[in-house]
């Protein structure tokens, strides 16, 4: 009977570790979805752009199109960072030259070159992927305003254009 009751007993705390165990995981969901909604509360009020899907589905950085993109890098008014997060073997021609470059690979060890967590950063990479991983990475590093640009340079409207300079301020 007293094996019985010290076998119910080690059962009943193996369950207990399980329970808490699972609440932590719950802490910790609950604690970046609070974050998350601080983040995109953020973004509106200093007048940033926010995707529907960011409110709607959760998403923690926004996707924008190559287009859109482009003309937030033509504008001499916007204040962001180009983030590149090209693999070192990627064609450095075809790069943007006022991109920052900083391999995935190399991301987790390199972030706090970044400027600021609240700087608007785009992150762009060969197909888009690679942003993606980054946009993601960056976003659980405490960035909050993250802009990753889908399709990547494959997509990029001013691949032609890519190295001219920048379009100055409008006098």
């Amino acid at each position: 009977m007293n094996l019985n009751i010290l076998q119910t007993l080690e059962y009943i705390n193996s369950r207990l570790s399980n329970i808490e165990k699972n609440i932590a995981k719950l802490d910790e969901k609950v604690e970046f979805s609070i974050a998350l909604q601080r983040n995109h509360l953020l973004r509106i009020k200093n007048g940033g752009f926010i995707d529907d899907n960011m409110i709607l589905m959760g998403t923690p950085y926004n996707d924008i199109n190559p287009k859109r993109a482009y003309q937030i890098w033509n504008n001499p008014d916007s204040d962001f960072f180009l983030l590149d997060v090209t693999s070192d073997t990627f064609n450095s021609d075809l790069r943007i030259d006022e991109a920052v470059h900083i391999p995935l690979e190399q991301l987790s060890r390199r972030y706090c070159e970044l400027q600021s967590k609240t700087t608007p950063i785009l992150i762009i990479s060969e197909r888009g992927l690679r942003s993606i991983q980054a946009s993601e990475m960056l976003v659980r590093k405490g960035f909050y305003n993250i802009n990753n640009i889908s399709g990547g340079y494959e997509f990029w409207v001013g691949k032609n254009r890519r190295n001219q300079p920048k379009a100055g301020p409008v006098t």
